[in-house]
This record gives C-alpha cells, sequence and structure tokens, in this order.
C-alpha cells in the first residue's frame, strides 16, 4: 500500500543563460544541463535574486519539440500555493480583516460543522499544519485519479469536515495537511467575498506584479505553459475546486522572483512587504531535526544558515521556491518532469546541501523493451511483473502500485521514487531469463511464465461482524489503520492514504480490490478483536487494536 518498491524485509534541446550567471555557479548549470540533456527532466529553469538582481538559467522545452523553456515560462508550482495561501492570511490581519487566533468555523457557512475537539482550529492552525486535520480529506475517492483535485467542490469539504474526527488535540504537532491549506484558502476567499484567485491576484500577485500568476491561464499564458511529464511520456495537468488554496496557483520564474523579492526587501514601498515579513518566523517543530514550521514556509536552520523554502509537486511537474533572509538572496527552481529538484535550491542558498548526483539515462527502442515485459518471481508469492507504454517501462510488484523506471543501459533500469536499480539477465540464448532488484542489496528474480495473479471471490459474512472490526490498530508509534463503515462495507484508512474498501473472504479476512492486499482481524477466545495482520508482498505486518 506504499508508494514504494518494499524495503526487502519490509530533438536538441536549447539552453538559455541572462545576465550575471554568475549567480548560477557553473557546478548547478552543469548539474542542469545534464538533467535536461541526459532525458531526466523535459524542461527545467532556475532563478536566483539577490541585492544586485536577478538572474536566470534555463534549459529544455516546453513539451517535445515544443519551445525552450525561460523565465516567463508558465509551470503548475502545486504546494508553493500554501506560502501565498499563508500570506494572505498576513495580509488581510494586518488590515483586520480576520485575526490569526480566529476559529476558522466563524469563516465558513453558517450551516458548516466542524469536528469536534476541545479546542476550535484557528486560522493560524491551519497555516502552520497544527490543525489536526489528515493530509487528505476522508473520504477522499477521486473520479480520475490523473486529475485528483479536480471534482472536490464545497460541499465535498463541508461534507467531510462535518464527518471527520480529529484524532488528536488541536495544536498539539506538526501534520502536514492539503486539506487544511485547502481549507484555509477557502475560508480567506469568503471573508473577502471573491474567488481564490481573484484574492491572490488583487492582494498579492497584482501589487507585485506578478502578470503570470494565476490559477485559469489566458489563450496567450496556455501558449506558454510547460506541458507536464512523467519521465517522457506527457501527463495532465491538475486542477483545483475548494482546495485551491493548497496547490492550485501556477506561476513562472519571473514572478516568482519578483516575490522573493519582495520577501527580502527589494520591493518598493507599495507593495504588501509587511504581510510578506509577518510569515517569516519560526514558530513550531515538525519532529524533523533542522526543521520548523513558519506561516506557510518551512524553516531549515543547518549548517548555520537559516533558510526558509517550501516545495511543489502535481502530477508531471516540481517546484521550489526558498530565500536566506541573512544573506538576501533568494532561489526558485521550476521543471515540467517528476524529478526532485530541492537540492538544487538548497544548494544554490547554502552549497553544503548536496546538489546530488544525475544518473546517466539512455534510450531504448519499444521492441527491446517487450522482451523485457513479464513476470519475475522474488519470493513465493510476490511477484514483479514489468510492462511497457510506448518507450516507458513500468514496474509493478505484488500489492503495489505500478511505477516508472528508466534506463542506464537496455539491460539496467532505475526509479525516481526510491533508490532502486532493476538489471535484467539474458541466458546464452538471448532471452531474458531473470532480473535482479537491487535495493538494500541484490535480490535475483527469476522470470516465470505460468504465473496467475490471485482470484479473490467475495464471501458472504453477518453484517453484525463488521461492527466489532470498528476502530484504531496501531502499525508503528503514529501510524493507525482507521476502520470504518462506509456504504456497508469496511473502509480502511492507513496514516493519511486515502480509505479503501476491503471485502470480505471469510469471517475474519478481509482482502482489497485497489492493491494486492489482505486483512486479518485477530479475534481471541472471548471474541474480543485485539488486532489485525496486514498481509502484503510476502510480509505480515501486525497491528494492535489501540480503541
Amino acid at each position: 500500500m506504499r508508494r514504494i518498491f518494499p524495503i526487502l524485509f519490509l530533438a536538441l534541446l536549447a539552453a538559455s543563460a541572462h545576465a550575471a550567471a554568475d549567480r548560477i555557479p557553473a557546478p548547478v548549470r552543469d548539474h542542469v544541463t545534464r538533467l535536461v540533456d541526459e532525458g531526466r527532466v523535459m524542461g527545467l529553469v532556475v532563478g536566483v535574486v539577490d541585492e544586485s538582481g536577478s538572474s536566470t538559467f534555463s534549459r529544455g522545452r516546453l513539451a517535445s519539440g515544443g519551445a525552450p523553456v525561460d523565465e516567463a515560462t508558465i509551470f503548475e508550482i502545486g504546494s508553493i500555493s500554501k506560502v501565498f495561501t499563508a500570506a494572505l492570511l498576513a495580509e488581510m490581519a494586518l488590515r483586520g480583516e480576520v485575526e490569526l487566533d480566529e476559529p476558522v468555523a466563524r469563516l465558513l457557512p453558517a450551516t458548516a460543522k466542524m469536528p469536534l475537539a476541545g479546542e476550535a482550529i484557528t486560522l493560524v492552525d491551519l497555516a502552520t499544519h497544527r490543525s489536526g486535520l489528515p493530509r487528505l480529506p476522508d473520504p477522499f475517492d477521486p473520479a480520475d485519479a490523473q486529475n485528483p483535485y479536480a471534482a472536490y467542490s464545497e460541499e465535498d469539504l463541508l461534507r467531510s469536515l462535518a464527518s471527520h474526527r480529529l484524532e488528536r488535540e488541536v495544536g498539539s504537532r506538526y501534520e502536514y495537511s492539503n486539506l487544511g491549506a485547502g481549507l484555509l484558502g477557502y475560508a480567506l476567499a469568503r471573508r473577502a467575498e471573491r474567488s481564490y484567485e481573484a484574492l491572490v491576484v488583487d492582494r498579492l500577485a497584482g501589487p507585485l506584479g506578478m502578470v503570470d500568476t494565476r490559477v485559469t491561464l489566458s489563450p496567450d499564458q496556455e501558449l506558454r505553459l510547460a506541458r507536464g511529464h512523467l519521465g517522457r511520456q506527457q501527463v495532465a495537468g491538475w486542477d483545483f475546486d475548494a482546495l485551491a488554496g493548497a496547490g492550485a496557483l501556477r506561476s513562472t520564474a519571473r514572478d516568482l522572483l519578483r516575490f522573493l523579492a519582495a520577501h527580502l526587501g527589494f520591493a518598493g514601498d507599495d507593495t504588501p512587504v509587511p504581510a510578506l515579513a509577518a510569515t517569516h518566523g519560526a514558530r513550531h517543530e515538525t519532529g524533523v531535526p533542522d526543521l520548523a514550521v513558519a506561516l506557510g514556509w518551512h524553516v531549515w536552520s543547518k549548517f548555520g544558515t537559516e533558510i526558509l523554502c517550501h516545495s511543489g509537486g502535481t502530477g508531471g511537474y516540481r517546484s521550489f521556491v526558498g530565500f536566506d533572509p541573512a544573506h538576501k538572496r533568494g532561489v526558485v527552481v521550476l521543471a515540467n518532469t517528476v524529478e526532485q529538484i530541492d537540492g538544487i535550491g538548497l544548494h544554490l542558498l547554502e552549497p553544503r546541501f548536496a546538489l546530488g548526483a544525475v544518473r546517466s539515462m539512455t534510450v531504448v527502442d519499444q521492441a527491446e523493451l517487450a522482451q523485457l515485459d513479464g513476470f519475475y518471481e522474488l519470493q513465493p508469492g510476490v511477484v514483479i511483473e514489468i510492462t511497457h507504454e510506448g518507450e516507458q517501462l513500468f514496474a509493478q510488484l505484488t500489492g503495489q502500485e505500478r511505477l516508472p523506471v528508466y534506463p542506464e543501459s537496455a539491460s539496467v533500469f532505475y526509479s525516481k521514487v526510491v533508490d532502486a536499480r532493476l538489471s535484467f539477465v539474458r541466458g546464452e540464448d538471448g532471452v531474458v531469463e531473470r532480473l535482479i532488484l537491487h535495493q538494500g542489496g541484490d535480490h535475483p528474480a527469476p522470470r516465470i511464465s505460468d504465473y496467475q495473479p490471485p482470484v479473490h471471490v467475495e464471501v458472504p459474512i453477518d453484517p453484525a461482524l463488521l461492527v466489532r472490526y470498528l476502530g484504531k490498530y496501531e502499525l508503528a508509534p503514529g501510524i493507525l489503520f482507521d476502520v470504518a463503515l462506509q456504504d456497508g462495507r469496511l473502509a480502511i484508512r492507513l496514516a493519511d492514504q486515502p480509505r479503501l474498501a476491503v471485502f470480505p473472504k471469510s469471517d475474519t479476512r478481509f482482502f482489497y480490490e485497489a492493491v494486492e492486499a489482505e486483512i486479518t482481524f485477530v479475534v481471541d477466545e472471548t471474541g474480543t478483536v485485539t488486532g489485525l495482520v496486514l498481509h502484503q508482498a510476502g510480509m505480515e505486518q501486525r497491528a494492535a487494536k489501540v480503541e
């Protein structure tokens, strides 16, 4: 159920550089060039701003065969939108339109119901991810997994709030929440009596001259939009409705450098600099060493340097903004491919943050990829299925999502999600006979030809039995299974993952359809449910019932 391979046991691309390129040192420019030229990234723009001005370096294209990217290219910036949402909160607080510690319920429709809790969730709780709300709404079952937030409406948001039960006290700890940030944006827009986009434009983007920071693009802006990619495959963009404050904005390196300049105090008196400055101070620890949270920003205190930053990611994009207030320097990194690029931004702000290595990637044609398709058995019941679509190879381990893997050579592929590689080994006849998974060691998997995926058959059981399984089960400290009834069936949520239905194959054992995994409820001799066991990928993980 985790989006990883389990850790066993658990076309010429043009470059452009602008004035004062020394702000972007040669090793970083070389790194960006390799990422693009070796096929890791479709297009990438890096920008730096300091007291003497700004400069950008870009390489790659909007899409295959498209125009080169540059400082005016528009990218989805995903969760960087949360920084704008927090800045709106600070700006409206300075105007006296809201108070930081005001309960969010006061900004919602009169009919709205908030989760029961000893303390009301405040606006500042939402901006610092201390509301107690989960990462994702519950339920969250997008009709289109490729555009998951597009249809999540105001009605869905209010219904989720009314039915949700907080698992911890408000303000007790940091827990990153798209739901909380989206709720904050929705609430502020209601108080201002305008849409989230209009509020961003009126209060932030407009005064700062950020002409391309928008949710909805004009026809001209659409022409400058870099298309998102998963590897070399172009993917659809993401749209937002009620949760726009969590990730709806699109922007350019040019606009975001203006935004950082205002944070650093380089803008004129007619800009909302006081509101931006109000978002800077670290307020709470996150539980991650050296990392705190401010209003919207995350704050690294490492190597004797304090860096305020935020990254973003949607289906086909990655983004980073950050600045060092003491040294008056800001950095923007935008990519239209799912590739980790935070290291570039952090390294530019503090060179002791590792820039990272670039793993070489080659091109393997479809005919060669087709020779790799098949099933490879790591151990009984644990199989890696290899498939391809066009020039993209995919690997799917039993019970896991299908993930793209990328070629270092015609026989060696790597994952961008985790540190794992797959080597395909051919016999004397040239036919692939096994693969080796390199992850925490080398794990051979012979190719098998007679594999049949397990067939699950749902059996009828007494509905009264389902009730006794409801509750919380602790897999590890702070990691809980939440078993609930949904439409007459058991539905289980693990940590902040979506809630998934399970189906009975006996009175105590249930199977998932969404992933290859099963759950067995443990019942003692008195009929009391004491725990559950997750069966997945050949492993058994036990969770004791805690509620």
